[in-house]
């Protein structure tokens, strides 16, 4: 039920979005840097405390990637059905309450049972706010907004880690968990104030009405959702768009958390340091976002796509020459970060909306498909990363320039589809 403040979907429909609402929206967009990237700095400090093994440790971070990747899907999918309000305020509700017991936690297995809970939770920002994002301000003004949203979103990232270093070097690692459980309460009422529900009254009840139809509801939603993702997946233009996010996130994910355990395990440096240095990651994001909301009306997704993963490559290459070649100090970790997000930032907002354009009716399963990769994939580096783990920086050299080579390959397929579309139509054009 909404508040009695709540405008109406009706009147959502006809009435601009206003200022509340986009600054609601983006903070949603923190849920992300909490549930991640808070807990960089956290973790050689919970290794110590639970005496387990630095792959355990990367267990207890990349499980909340694998978590939210899975559960994007569902979120997608049913604030497709049942709108995308109650989904959002579920799972607000369920990142605050996985804060508390990861705050608690005795032992890994509980530390695991709280990240998960969070994770659950956590799931819906990227999902829920791109497609709330599609439904307020349209599909003309998606890129833009997103890289709004994203621009929004890198404010966590340039809080959460200096900010988690200097309470847990004060406090302890469990005060890392006070905070974003107290985010967690102010971020859900300020939903509950201010995001109203954008998703069409009819086509809700269009979907609703299909789901209950026939002999067995669930089995016919299953068997239509299925059909969504085939139809989606099966087009190498969206394919594309959501592996480049993908690995785009795995190659960052895995600098940032070879850059965690070497500046704290190898170099010696605390973790408020750790956070200082760690600003360079965000601001390399803002700036390249930054830079994507200026060109997006002006440059093809395709080209800045392109533009973005070529980048990151070079800005690899060099980082892993130079470690390779015997040189480590921690601006080597975090200038070559800086051009590996900042060419994210570029990419990224692109790639998103390429992805959610490509079939206006699956806008929600788009997005949650299209975050499951890239939180998928971003767990998948990061954990191959803790697995190779031995207190050298050689591992992280290969998990970030494998990461960076599949970014590339996935970039350059959607400008290659449209140069080779460009010709045909060139070529039809001739003959006619």
């Amino acid at each position: 039920m909404q508040s009695p403040s709540t405008p109406s979907p009706a009147a959502s429909a006809s009435t601009p979005p206003g200022v509340g609402f986009i600054i609601v929206l983006g903070s949603i967009t923190f849920l992300g840097p909490l549930s991640i990237h808070l807990f960089f700095p956290v973790m050689p400090e919970v290794g110590r405390a639970l005496s387990i093994s630095p792959a355990l440790v990367g267990l207890t971070f990349s499980v909340t990637l694998f978590v939210m990747a899975f559960i994007t899907l569902v979120y997608g999918s049913l604030s497709d059905r049942l709108g995308r309000r109650p989904v959002l305020l579920t799972g607000l509700t369920l990142f605050t309450l996985g804060g508390v017991l990861s705050s608690f936690a005795g032992s890994v297995t509980g530390l695991i049972v709280g990240r998960v809970i969070q994770a659950l939770g956590a799931g819906c920002s990227a999902t829920l706010t791109r497609a709330i994002a599609h439904d307020a301000y349209g599909s003309e003004k998606l890129v833009k907004i997103i890289a709004y949203l994203t621009m929004a979103y890198t404010f966590g990232p340039m809080v959460a880690p200096l900010v988690g270093g200097v309470l847990i070097d004060a406090f302890g690692w469990r005060s890392a968990f006070w905070l974003s459980s107290v985010a967690g309460v102010a971020i859900l009422f300020a939903s509950w104030r201010m995001i109203h529900e954008t998703h069409d009254a009819a086509h809700r009840r269009k979907q609703a009405g299909a789901a209950g139809s026939g002999g067995d509801g669930n089995s016919s939603a299953a068997r239509r959702l299925w059909r969504d993702y085939r139809s989606l997946l099966r087009q190498p233009r969206f394919l594309a768009f959501v592996l480049q996010t993908g690995f785009s996130t795995g190659t960052f994910l895995a600098m940032a958390s070879g850059a965690s355990f070497l500046m704290k395990d190898y170099l010696g440096r605390s973790a408020t340091e750790f956070g200082l240095y760690f600003l360079f990651f965000p601001i390399g994001f803002f700036l390249g976002n930054l830079v994507s909301s200026r060109l997006s009306q002006r440059v093809s997704v395709e080209t800045m796509v392109l533009a973005g993963s070529t980048l990151m490559l070079l800005g690899n290459a060099v980082q892993g020459w130079l470690i390779l070649d015997g040189m480590m100090v921690p601006l080597l970790l975090f200038i070559p970060g800086f051009v590996t997000t900042f060419a994210q930032g570029i990419a990224l907002p692109n790639a998103q909306a390429g992805a959610i354009r490509v079939d206006p009716k699956l806008t929600g399963t788009a997005s949650g498909i299209g975050v499951f990769f890239q939180m998928f994939l971003g767990a998948l580096c990061a954990q191959i990363y803790a697995l190779l783990s031995d207190g050298s920086a050689l591992p992280m050299v290969l998990t970030v320039t494998c990461a960076a080579l599949l970014t590339f390959a996935a970039g350059v397929t959607p400008w290659l589809l449209r140069q080779r579309e460009r010709a045909t139509t060139r070529a039809a054009s001739a003959l006619h």
